[in-house]
């Protein structure tokens, strides 16, 4: 199961006791909403070894209690200790849930996603396209475990076609601001040895995407806390240099960090400098204000979550949901970076200085994203040539109030000039 928060518990994280209660026997394994921990029980303890003198992972903590023993909360790297004996689906049943899912997504006016998933997704979807029914376009990222194969295999970015094809390469700098895990310059509030995971080391990120670059793979990096965030920029610098030595134009590899969800006013400038696209999810500003606020203060709390910084500073910005961590409907986000409210609240929105108008919020989701995907010269907008993507709304989103962007329907969809939902499919 997944989408626990421990925030709507009084911020305690929950225990293996509290799940043995009503699964004593089998093992039960809960990723949070995040998906950067992790609850399971017992008997998946047991199951996968986690005991007193398991050591923590490279990049992950196994949470304990006075005594030593693990609580049954797995950070980062950790959760793989128990999720690696879960079993993956067959592909054949992973493109059903596939199919299923995109049914929703179509419906909510999504026409292509970046997907992150692990390599048997790129199987399912190949099998979803076999059957005709493939609705949506693909961008396909790959792991760290994936590189080497990949690599090997010829493919960079690009590859493929206008419906299935490569982005780049995928790693994570550090982890999230829920479970305390993303990295930061400084200590969390009211935990003062606290200051996140480090989940991919920068040497061995320097590694993983200087060799990337040098076979034409771009790469994305999972960064949230503003340490994580300076450490890939850093990264990002070095190859960049690499890059000009051999003389690879700065538009050929579109690097880019993933979140941003605080940035140090130290390293404010730095992704204009280096071209880096900001990859943003104006969603995550009104789930997590208030836990924000509680966790760095809100004088850090300026810097984050600020696509109104990196827009005004040239930088290309990519927007998304972060599905499922967030709802995949994109008028939710589109509302978000607008007012930066949920519900009405807070009043006058979250640092309402850093909201956006309306054509960058909509640029951000649609000629921004294409962008980052490196299609920008046929998707993005309704221009002679494009690919036939469009939406029909059911109101004017220029034509409200910004605090009704979030109810915006989609009448229908159409994908390749194919009405694949709607009224017209």
């Amino acid at each position: 199961g997944r989408g626990w928060t421990q925030d709507l518990w009084g911020g305690q994280f929950p225990t293996a006791a509290d799940l043995d209660a009503v699964a004593p026997e089998n093992p039960a394994f809960f990723q949070a909403k995040s998906g950067h921990a992790a609850w399971v029980n017992s008997a998946a303890l047991r199951a996968a070894g986690i005991t007193t003198s398991t050591p923590d992972p490279d990049g992950g903590e196994i949470l304990r209690d006075a005594s030593g023993a693990p609580t049954g909360i797995l950070l980062e790297n950790a959760i793989d200790l128990v999720q690696r004996n879960v079993p993956d689906p067959d592909p054949e049943t992973l493109a059903d849930y596939i199919e299923y899912a995109q049914t929703a997504m179509l419906a909510s006016g999504i026409t292509a996603v970046h997907d992150f998933d692990n390599p048997s997704l790129l199987r399912a979807v190949q099998i979803l396209r076999e059957r005709g029914h493939l609705g949506m376009r693909i961008v396909k990222q790959i792991n760290k475990a994936w590189l080497e194969p990949a690599l090997e295999s010829g493919i960079r970015s690009g590859f493929g076609d206008d419906w299935i094809r490569f982005g780049s390469l995928k790693l994570f700098a550090d982890g999230a601001l829920g479970p305390r895990t993303a990295l930061m310059v400084d200590p969390y509030e009211g935990q003062p040895h606290n200051t996140g995971i480090a989940v991919v080391e920068p040497e061995e990120m320097l590694t993983l995407v200087s060799k990337a670059s040098a076979a034409g793979l771009a790469s994305t990096v999972h960064a949230i806390g503003d340490l994580a965030v300076r450490r890939v920029l850093d990264v990002f610098e070095q190859v960049r240099r690499e890059e000009a030595e051999r003389g690879v134009a700065r538009d050929a590899r579109r690097h880019r960090i993933e979140h941003v969800q605080i940035i140090h006013p130290m390293d404010a400038h730095r992704l204009a400098e280096l071209e880096i696209i900001a990859s943003m999810q104006p969603i995550h500003a009104t789930s997590d204000w208030e836990v924000a606020t509680r966790y760095w203060g809100e004088e850090r709390c300026e810097y984050a979550y600020n696509a109104r910084l990196q827009i005004d500073q040239g930088v290309r910005v990519a927007f998304g949901s972060d599905a499922p961590v967030e709802p995949f409907d994109p008028f939710k986000g589109i509302h978000a970076a607008v007012t930066r409210q949920r519900d009405g609240q807070p009043e006058g929105g979250w640092y309402p200085e850093l909201r956006l108008t309306l054509d960058e919020a909509l640029h951000g989701f649609t000629t921004g994203a294409a962008y980052a995907a490196g299609t920008e010269d046929r998707q993005g907008q309704i221009a002679e040539g494009y690919l036939a993507d469009l939406l029909v709304l059911d109101r004017n989103p220029y034509e409200i109030p910004a605090g009704e962007l979030a109810d915006v329907g989609v009448v229908s969809t159409m994908v390749d000039g194919i009405w694949r939902s709607g009224e017209h499919s």
